[in-house]
């Protein structure tokens, strides 16, 4: 039997290790050795002895996700065996953690993580009730993190004498010591008479970085249509 797809790019290989790596750029490949966390709904395919388990959030996490629409809904994948992730034929990026640092991260772009990375689902400071962003998950610890993006994605550095202005619904991430407020670009007459459909923005300050991904987010009704 001949044919392009049975190319050796599109093939798997023996593992060399435990963990997570990219089998393409659409999936991740983890081979699980104890356990890891992916997010509901994400595993395409697995082999081997492997357990899959909804993950409980706490009373306060599923408030939080309930007045949001968005969160971060995990499964426990535990066992030995191999298991591919990915969503919606996203872009698939691993974020490699070393001690000390931390990244907020908007819980539709998380895909899976190693369990020793803690997360924390938090309000963002001074969003209101802005857009999807009004609670992330922020990373920290040391391991893995995959994470999922509809496009190529935009990183911009951010310093104290440059803020940055993102759009709540494009907002991937961004370094988690940057201080966040809420900024209105049009007055209130303007928005009155109809406005650009721009009229506010997550501002950033600090010294670090910020994702986004090149569109907003859509909504149940819009992905319906």
């Amino acid at each position: 039997m001949r044919s392009d797809i049975f190319a050796s790019e599109n093939t798997v290989r023996p593992a060399t290790a435990p963990g997570m790596t990219l089998q393409n750029p659409k999936s991740i490949r983890y081979v699980v050795n104890g356990e890891c966390y992916a997010r509901q709904g994400a595993m395409i395919a697995f082999r081997g002895n492997l357990a899959f388990e909804k993950k409980g959030q706490g009373v306060g996490n599923f408030i939080k996700r309930s007045v949001t629409g968005e969160g971060l809904a995990l499964m426990a994948v535990r066992g030995q065996g191999e298991a591919w992730f990915a969503h919606e034929a996203a872009n698939c990026f691993i974020i490699d953690f070393d001690p000390g640092d931390s990244l907020t991260v908007n819980g539709r772009n998380v895909l899976c993580f190693d369990a020793g990375l803690g997360y924390e689902i938090k309000v963002v400071k001074g969003a209101g009730m802005v857009g999807g962003g009004l609670f992330n998950s922020v990373f920290t610890g040391q391991g893995k993190l995959g994470v999922i993006c509809e496009g190529s994605p935009i990183v911009i550095p951010v310093d104290p004498q440059q803020p940055v202005f993102v759009d709540a619904d494009a907002v991937v991430g961004w370094s988690a010591q940057l201080q966040t407020s809420l900024h209105r670009s049009q007055s209130f007459g303007s928005m009155i008479r109809g406005g650009s459909g721009e009229a506010v923005q997550l501002r950033l300050d600090g010294q670090g970085f910020v994702i986004v991904r090149p569109s907003e987010a859509r909504s149940a009704a819009q992905a319906a249509g």
